[in-house]
């Protein structure tokens, strides 16, 4: 099992080792699951080949199927490696929250767009996973759910992303059980947010950073429990966020970066989470600056997407997960919203 410091640094490697160190190559359903989302955009606003996309989400909904990882209580996905992160050893395909509420959300917004109900019913079997196979950490009348089944690490975005799940069952069931710990996740969230505005990664260890994306995941999650739910009580809490976001992680001309104010590194990973943030919350003429720049600067001549713009260097490697499958996604959302708003996903 690789370190967590050798997989960081084989992804910011300017050559791509793997094949020379026998790294096979993966199936990852989080990728399978931006392309989803990406289709479900495109299906609405690409017309003349609406079918097109409809068939390649169809697909992709049965794809994420066969990738769920077995023996919980409800449908789940993990990675298809081994992973050893800081906090954590995970044998490939252990579920985890994150590759979970990303999958899902891209399964609830193919059910909202393109009326797929299998996609809705994997939701729902997903949700039973978040509330019965994995820990919480209670804090009063609030608690954080763990990364994994057995962790307690008190990883902020990644509970959101739970919340955002059980939220959106609520939204076509009605059912008060999926509404509750929502809530009380939700607030846990806003409970550490701090006084400018910004999450750190993490509650009670090192892990102390506020980032370009994670900040997205939690803004993203925060606005649609509120679309689903109809309940406001977070308002102020996302508002705050949002300012500190918009003001801190873009530069005048709307390069997004990773760090608040600091230029470098720009990577595909942020690049996609700024345009997806961006048109849920409106700010569609800085997605658009941030998708010319992306595509001017950060395409290659064989279509594919570099991973990551460094001082000094252009890491090229084409990644699916990081840069080519986010990237359709957050391009796909932003045609969206200048086609038909931000309500509703």
């Amino acid at each position: 099992m690789a370190s967590a410091r050798g997989a960081a640094g084989l992804k910011r490697s300017p050559y791509n080792v793997r094949p020379l160190l026998g790294i096979p190559k993966g199936y990852n359903p989080v990728t399978l699951a931006f392309v989803l989302e990406g289709s479900a955009y495109r299906a609405r606003v690409d017309v003349d080949r609406a079918e097109l996309h409809r068939a390649r989400a169809v697909t992709c909904v049965s794809e994420l199927a066969l990738l769920r990882t077995d023996g919980f209580s409800g449908d789940c996905w993990g990675y298809p490696f081994d992973w050893e992160a800081r906090y954590g050893r995970l044998p490939a395909r252990t579920p985890t929250i994150v590759a979970t509420g990303i999958v899902t959300n891209a399964l609830f917004i193919a059910y909202r767009l393109l009326h797929l109900d299998d996609a809705f019913e994997t939701c729902r079997s997903a949700a039973r996973f978040v509330l019965e196979d994995l820990p919480r950490t209670v804090e009063d009348d609030t608690f954080c759910w763990g990364y994994y089944p057995s962790d307690t690490q008190r990883v902020l975005n990644a509970t959101m992303k739970g919340a955002r799940l059980c939220a959106q069952i609520y939204s076509v069931t009605g059912d008060e059980a999926f509404l509750e710990p929502a809530a009380q996740t939700a607030a846990y969230v806003a409970r550490h947010q701090r006084e400018d505005g910004s999450w750190p990664y993490a509650v009670g260890d090192s892990r102390q950073w506020a980032d370009n994306f994670h900040t997205g995941y939690v803004l993203d999650a925060f606005d649609c429990y509120e679309q689903c739910t109809g309940d406001d009580q977070f308002q102020r809490v996302k508002e705050k966020g949002w300012q500190y976001y918009r003001n801190h992680f873009f530069r005048k001309n709307g390069i997004p970066t990773y760090y608040p104010e600091q230029a470098f590194p720009i990577d595909a990973t942020v690049c996609a989470q700024s345009l997806l943030t961006l048109s849920r919350f409106g700010d569609v003429d800085t997605a658009s600056r941030v998708a010319d720049w992306t595509i001017r600067n950060m395409q290659c001549a064989d279509g594919h997407f570099a991973y990551q713009v460094r001082r000094r260097r252009v890491v090229r490697i084409p990644y699916m997960r990081w840069s080519a499958a986010y990237l359709y996604a957050g391009l796909s959302r932003v045609a969206y919203a200048f086609a038909e708003g931000t309500e509703g996903v």
